[in-house]
C-alpha cells in the first residue's frame, strides 16, 4: 500500500510539473527604455508560431503599476498548450518600467498613441525573431483595449499574419464616454488605409469603455478605408464586457477558427 501511495505521489508531482507552464522574462530595449517581455514556450525545439499578447491601459494612471508576470497569464497558457510560443510585453510606463509614452494629449492624437504601443510590440517581435525556436514568418498579434488598438496599429507596418482585436480603442474617461470620439474614428480609418492583413474584431454587447455603436463606427471607418476585418458582437460579460477577453472558453472556438483560416494554427 505504501508503494502504491508513493507511485501516486510521484505521478501527481509529474502532472503538476507538466501542467504548470514556466515562462522566461526577457529585457527588451525600446528606444531609450527597457521593458519586460514574458515568453511562454511549448515543450520541444520548435520552430513555434509566435502570438504577441498586448494588455490594455486603465483609466487611472496609478493602476498602470498593476502589470507584470501575471498579465494575460491565462490567455498565454491557453495558447502555449496548443503549441504556440506566446510573448506578453509589459509596455513602457506600465508595471513601474520607465516613462509612459502612450499619452494622446488635450487634443487627442489616437493614431500616434497607437503607434507608440506598436513600437513596444515591434521591439518584442524583433528580439524574439532571432531565436531558433521561433518561426518569424508566423506571427499574430492579439490585444485588448489599448493593446488591441496598438495591435491594429502595429499591423500597418507589416510582418504579421493577422490581428485579433478585443475591444480595441483609446480615450475612455468614464462609463460609455470617450474623449473626442471623431478623432478615434479618424485614426481607425488611417489604420484601415494602411493595413493589409486579416483581422478579427471582437467587442462585447455591454462593453463600458467602447459602447456598441462606437465599436461599429470604428470598424466601419477601418473597413471603408480598405482594412480587412471581421466584426463580432460578443455576448454581454459580467457588469462590463470590456473584460470579455477573460471568458476564454466562450471566444476560443471563434478565434481559433480565424487563426486556422489564416494558417497560424494547424
Amino acid at each position: 500500500m505504501q508503494l502504491m501511495k508513493s507511485i501516486l505521489l510521484v505521478c501527481l508531482l509529474a502532472l503538476a510539473a507538466t501542467s504548470a507552464r514556466a515562462f522566461e522574462t526577457l529585457q527588451v530595449q525600446v528606444q531609450d527604455q527597457e521593458i519586460n517581455v514574458y515568453l511562454y514556450e511549448p515543450p520541444g525545439n520548435g520552430p513555434f508560431p509566435l502570438l504577441v499578447l498586448s494588455h490594455g491601459s486603465p483609466r487611472s494612471p496609478e493602476d498602470r503599476l498593476n502589470f507584470g508576470a501575471q498579465t494575460l497569464h491565462a490567455q498565454a497558457e491557453a495558447y502555449v498548450a496548443a503549441g504556440v510560443a506566446v510573448a506578453v510585453p509589459v509596455r513602457r510606463g506600465y508595471g513601474g518600467s520607465g516613462r509612459y509614452v502612450e499619452g494622446f494629449g488635450d487634443r487627442p492624437n489616437y493614431y500616434l498613441a497607437g503607434m507608440a504601443t506598436a513600437d513596444d510590440i515591434d521591439a518584442a517581435i524583433a528580439a524574439l525573431s532571432t531565436r531558433q525556436e521561433i518561426d518569424a514568418k508566423r506571427v499574430v498579434l492579439m490585444g485588448v483595449s489599448a493593446g488591441g488598438w496598438g495591435s491594429v496599429a502595429a499591423a500597418t507596418r507589416g510582418g504579421v499574419m493577422g490581428v485579433v482585436n478585443f475591444a480595441g480603442g483609446r480615450g475612455s474617461t468614464g462609463l460609455d464616454h470617450v474623449n473626442a470620439e471623431p478623432a478615434l474614428i479618424s485614426a481607425a480609418a488611417q489604420y484601415g488605409g494602411a493595413s493589409h492583413v486579416p483581422e478579427l474584431w471582437i467587442y462585447s454587447a455591454n462593453d463600458q469603455f467602447f459602447y456598441p455603436a462606437l465599436a461599429q463606427a470604428l470598424f466601419q471607418a477601418f473597413a471603408n478605408a480598405g482594412g480587412q476585418a471581421t466584426f463580432i458582437t460578443a455576448p454581454a460579460f459580467g457588469d462590463d464586457g470590456h473584460r470579455y477577453i477573460s471568458d476564454i472558453p466562450d471566444w476560443r472556438p471563434e478565434v481559433d477558427g480565424f487563426l486556422r483560416k489564416i494558417g497560424f494554427l494547424r
